[in-house]
């Protein structure tokens, strides 16, 4: 796959399946980039597209990379040198929020190391999960992170996630007590990041990443007034060890 930054005009699909039955859909972008080269825009399209070390990770690191190296070698991997592309929201007038941010990191020989899921939720907290898919991309992992409030930190998260080529094609499941009561489904096709194309994504999807933000709050209330019972958000416990 080509290093160069690419653009995907995604449909964002959630689907819940238990209490009551609820599906929505939403038009975004995403950015894909190697965290070592982010995308170099005319100056006045720069406040579109800002990827800020701040907003990944424990924040404290001088780059994305630098965070991203500094969690996995806590877990014991190294990349030595190897190379990693990231999908993400770019910060947008300022604002971003990232549901899911992406990192497929590969060893110098170009194999597959890890793929790095990272969380946020609307609380201002962040989880990472460190995975190992296998030969037809699927991982499964515990979960142990409060996302949405009307399901409880248990059960597991089944994924699906190929690195993008020129599809954009990823798949969490949520999996409780051997039924599956949330799926949710990213797709996207793939463009060159040219000025052109984002300035057509940004009009397309003004202030995009403060829509996802509100769409998930302005479901959640949706949920809220269907019945759904809110579940105790538990103490979290930030992964650097900072309280």
């Amino acid at each position: 796959m080509s290093a160069r930054p690419a653009l995907y005009n995604c449909t964002v699909t959630h689907v819940r399946t238990v209490s009551c039955r609820y599906a929505l859909r939403h038009r975004t972008y995403m950015w894909l980039t190697d965290p070592d080269e982010p995308p170099r825009l005319p100056p006045l399209l720069r406040p579109l597209a800002r990827f800020d070390a701040r907003d990944h990770f424990g924040g404290t690191q001088p780059t994305i990379r630098a965070g991203l190296e500094t969690y996995l070698a806590a877990r014991d991997v190294h990349l030595d040198g190897g190379r990693v592309v990231m999908l993400a929201h770019a910060r947008v007038f300022g604002h971003v929020f990232n549901p899911l941010t992406l990192y497929w990191c590969r060893s110098r020989d170009g194999s597959l190391l890890c793929v790095v899921a990272e969380v946020h939720n609307t609380y201002g907290e962040r989880h990472c999960y460190l995975l190992r898919p296998d030969d037809a991309h699927r991982a499964t992992v515990d979960k142990a992170f409060y996302v949405s409030p009307f399901f409880p930190v248990d059960g597991a998260y089944r994924m699906r996630l190929p690195e993008p080529g020129s599809r954009l094609d990823l798949t969490v499941q949520l999996e409780r007590s051997g039924a599956r009561p949330f799926t949710a489904t990213v797709r996207g096709e793939r463009r060159p990041a040219t000025a052109r194309a984002l300035l057509r994504a940004a009009l397309r999807n003004p202030l995009s990443t403060l829509a996802v933000s509100a769409g998930i709050r302005f479901h959640g209330i949706r949920l809220f007034l269907r019945g759904l019972p809110v579940q105790p958000r538990p103490r979290h416990v930030p992964q650097e060890g900072v309280k």
